[in-house]
């Protein structure tokens, strides 16, 4: 695959020259089993050296999973069971008008599994299925030990309620909503472009991961081989790697 990645690195050259660095994270959505497609993921990771944030479905989640899970991957809890419980609108598992009990109950089974499963490996970020979560919860998640919360696009604040932080994704190479294999390379190259220009003109918080999101279990060749190359090309920039657990930044 041939990837016109002139704009981005043309980009990075004014990041540079400002003395600026971007910091960077990689979260992969829906793990639940060791399969190929998630050994596949530790291999691009190793070769790109870039950590994945994996967000694993508790009530789905296999003991062989967490056996096997090397330290390229840092867990991180999605959800409880990946069940939409919206009666009409967009799929949601925590979305708006949920039952509160019912929702606490979900997230606190989500956070014992994750932690039966993975002890003091688990970092307790929350990514709710779908990307959708009800801002209502938001003082539940704090006062059951979650610290962070990963949705999509870029946060509108960092600490949305004392104690959790948001840790968006902003860039995803899935065409969803049509073919379900990769988005047009130029489109995300120039999606890319977008977001740092914001950043560098302060239109937008720098001090957020600006994060890479990918779903293991659905890639075609294509999504693996430019996402191969997008990781590589950021890593060519100045950037600074994110792990949300106690390593941070490197």
């Amino acid at each position: 695959m041939k990837v016109d990645w002139a704009p981005l690195r043309d980009e990075f050259r004014l990041w540079r020259a400002a003395g600026m660095t971007l910091p960077l994270w990689w979260r992969d959505d829906d793990a639940v089993a060791r399969t190929q497609a998630l050994e596949k993921l530790e291999t691009l990771s190793a070769r790109t050296g870039v950590p994945v944030h994996l967000a694993v479905i508790p009530h789905e989640a296999t003991e062989d999973l967490a056996r096997s899970l090397s330290d390229r991957f840092v867990p991180v809890v999605h959800g409880w069971a990946h069940t939409n419980n919206q009666i009409e609108g967009k799929k949601a598992e925590f979305g708006d008008g949920r039952n509160a009990a019912a929702a606490r109950t979900d997230l606190e089974h989500s956070l014992a599994r994750m932690k039966t499963l993975f002890g003091a490996r688990l970092a307790p970020m929350f990514v709710p299925p779908w990307n959708r979560f009800d801002v209502n919860l938001l003082p539940t998640l704090a006062a059951l030990g979650f610290d962070a919360l990963s949705t999509y696009l870029p946060r509108k604040v960092a600490e949305p309620v004392a104690g959790v932080t948001q840790i968006n994704t902003h860039i995803d190479p899935i065409f969803w909503r049509g073919t379900r294999g990769l988005v047009s390379p130029e489109t995300l190259v120039a999606q890319t472009v977008a977001l740092l220009q914001a950043r560098r003109a302060g239109e937008q918080d720098n001090a957020e991961p600006l994060g890479y999101l990918t779903h293991h279990l659905v890639h075609d060749a294509d999504i693996w081989e430019f996402s191969q190359q997008f990781l590589q090309e950021m890593r060519d920039g100045p950037v600074r790697l994110y792990r949300h657990d106690e390593k941070g930044f490197s």
